[in-house]
């Protein structure tokens, strides 16, 4: 009789887990419909008239990265490998992942992520939760649903739209651009009740290098919410349906300073800017 009830308890246990993914999927699919209806149906066309008042970094970036003439799409999709950290700094224990994203700025995003091994890691990390599990099935992280998550969210996708959608960010409402050097331009993005500043380096041709900004996290030995540096490194350049493209992006906590940790190696393997 005990192993009867044992064995009903574990299939309604595994019922319960695979409807929580289920319910899980059908989010992270709303939530990609409702980013990618927001590409514009009829992109303006890139002209460098359009950055011609902005501070030197900041239109030597802009035309370094969108060639005359682009589409401005805003919304792209990108599949990428690389390497996740599971670890430390001392210990990184840095797994093959791969990975697919929709980038939304300033609305949201979606990154749906994958590491297999005998204790595979999947799951999501959206604007608005963070969702993963082993094995497929067992919840070990989740998060979100207040005011933390989505400003932590937020100083990311501002920054990957930096380097991955800067039609994005082109001037107009909620976005200012000023010079801190010669090579250093910040970006301020304000949307709704979030505003995040970002650091961008450009060199001498506006190829960005280097992307930096102060980032609210809780990763730290604390586990308590603050304001930390967070930034990376931006190289293998290429082009994309008119935008010029880092493949190859590290990015981690700490940031600038001795106890910088890359725990995101991202290996880029196809970006798209799908058309409505």
């Amino acid at each position: 009789m005990f192993l009867y009830l044992f064995l009903a308890a574990v299939a309604v246990l595994l019922l319960a887990l695979m409807a929580l993914r289920l319910r899980d999927a059908l989010a992270d699919r709303a939530e990609w419909v409702r980013l990618a209806a927001l590409q514009p149906a009829q992109p303006a066309l890139y002209d460098q008239a359009m950055v011609a008042e902005l501070p030197d970094p900041a239109r030597r970036f802009f035309n370094f990265a969108i060639k005359p003439g682009t589409p401005l799409l805003s919304v792209a999709e990108i599949d990428m490998g690389g390497e996740f950290s599971l670890g430390s700094r001392t210990k990184p224990n840095y797994r093959p992942m791969c990975a697919r994203q929709i980038l939304g700025a300033p609305q949201g995003f979606v990154w749906m992520l994958k590491i297999p091994g005998a204790v595979s890691l999947s799951g999501s990390d959206t604007g608005k939760w963070t969702h993963f599990r082993i094995l497929g099935l067992i919840p070990v992280a989740r998060m979100g649903g207040d005011a933390n998550h989505a400003r932590a969210a937020y100083g990311r996708y501002v920054a990957e739209a930096v380097f991955w959608t800067p039609a994005a960010l082109l001037p107009g409402p909620g976005i200012v651009w000023e010079a801190l050097n010669q090579d250093v331009a910040r970006v301020t993005v304000t949307h709704n009740a979030l505003s995040q500043s970002v650091d961008v380096r450009v060199d001498a041709d506006g190829r960005p290098v280097e992307v930096r900004f102060t980032r609210w996290t809780n990763a730290n030995p604390e586990r308590v919410y603050r304001l930390q540096p967070f930034g990376g490194l931006l190289s293998d350049f290429r082009e994309v349906q008119g935008f010029r493209l880092p493949f190859r992006v590290e990015a981690g906590n700490l940031f600038g300073t001795d106890a910088y940790f890359p725990f995101f190696k991202a290996q880029v393997r196809a970006v798209r800017f799908p058309h409505r």
